[in-house]
Formats: C-alpha cells, sequence, structure tokens
C-alpha cells in the first residue's frame, strides 16, 4: 500500500475529496450578505462626514473612530463579495443539512438593541445596557440550543460589565451618559 506523498498540495492529492461548490441559492444569499455589509460601512462612511474632526484628546478628532469602522467594514465587504462571487465562502463550517436562519434568536437579540436605543435616556445606560445584554444572550442561547433559564446570571453579569464601563466614561473620561440618578452613579 501506497500513501501519496505529503509534499503535494492538499488539493492534488488523490485521498482528498473535491469541495463542495455553493448552490445558487447559498451564493445568493453570500452576495446580499457580503454586500449589505459593504453598504453599512458606506452608509457609516457617509455619517462620518457630518462629524467635526476638530483634533481632541491625543490629537484626535472625533470622526477618526467612525471612519476606521466605515473603512473597515468597506473593505470587508468588498472580500466577502469577492469570496460570495469567486466560489462561495470558503473554510466555512458546512452545518448539519440545509439549516436556515434562527429567527427567534434574531428577534432577541434586535429586541435588545431596539429597547436599549429607546430606554437609555429614560433608565439610564446601565439598566439599558444590561438589558440589551441580557436580551442578547436569550437569544444567543435559543439559537444555540442551550440552556436559556440563566436570567438572574445574565442580569447580574449584564449590570457588572455596564456599571463599570458607565463609570469609566462618566468619571474618567468626562463623557456625558445618561444616568437614572441625578449623583451619576447608577
Amino acid at each position: 500500500m501506497t500513501s501519496p506523498r505529503p509534499n503535494l498540495p492538499l488539493e492534488m492529492r488523490p485521498d482528498h475529496p473535491e469541495p463542495d461548490h455553493p448552490s445558487g441559492q447559498a451564493r445568493w444569499w453570500e452576495t446580499l450578505v457580503s454586500a449589505l455589509v459593504f453598504l453599512v460601512g458606506a452608509g457609516l462612511a457617509v455619517g462620518a462626514v457630518d462629524i467635526p474632526s476638530e483634533a481632541g484628546y491625543g490629537g484626535v478628532g472625533a470622526n477618526f473612530l467612525p471612519w476606521v469602522v466605515a473603512l473597515a467594514l468597506m473593505a470587508c465587504g468588498a472580500v466577502l463579495l469577492w469570496e460570495a462571487r469567486t466560489g462561495g465562502y470558503r473554510e466555512m463550517e458546512v452545518g448539519p443539512g440545509d439549516a436556515g436562519p434562527d429567527w427567534r434568536g434574531f428577534v432577541w437579540v434586535s429586541a435588545g438593541l431596539l429597547l436599549n436605543a429607546a430606554l437609555i435616556e429614560r433608565i439610564g445606560f446601565i439598566l439599558s445596557c444590561a438589558l440589551a445584554y441580557v436580551l442578547a444572550v436569550q437569544g444567543l442561547k435559543r439559537a444555540f440550543g442551550k440552556p436559556h433559564r440563566t436570567w438572574v446570571v445574565d442580569i447580574a453579569t449584564g449590570l457588572a460589565i455596564a456599571a463599570p464601563v458607565y463609570w469609566l466614561f462618566t468619571k474618567f473620561l468626562a463623557i456625558n451618559l445618561p444616568g437614572l440618578t441625578a449623583g451619576g452613579w447608577i
């Protein structure tokens, strides 16, 4: 019995199966996701134009980070689009069957983000961010089929993350975030 020579590239070895090519529907979805990532980056770039560029702390203006994120998203979208149009996303794990998106998980995570935006001025940064964390974790646990009866742990973890962030931003960086109390500790 002879084994393939180890110095041959993997795709030339006789024991290496031919990679699966994505179906037309998978290729369409990959192209759509890629284009949306690029368009989100372009939208952020359009919004970053309106942010003043006067240098602030450390010589960096307020528009620096939005431009970095916009350009990074546009670059990622372009690479993903190239991947999608030239054979599909590579090195992607193949899941069991043709599983579709988990809409319940999407709704939980989206609800967390939207409630955070809607409630941050009313209940303060800490509570709204903790709520967003709890809802996102619950949605992701449900999407992956994990036990999701951990509300108390998720609430405590969300508060433990949001409170120090709020305190650091308001006390050390002097950035005004909405608080629940007039004293600014919650």
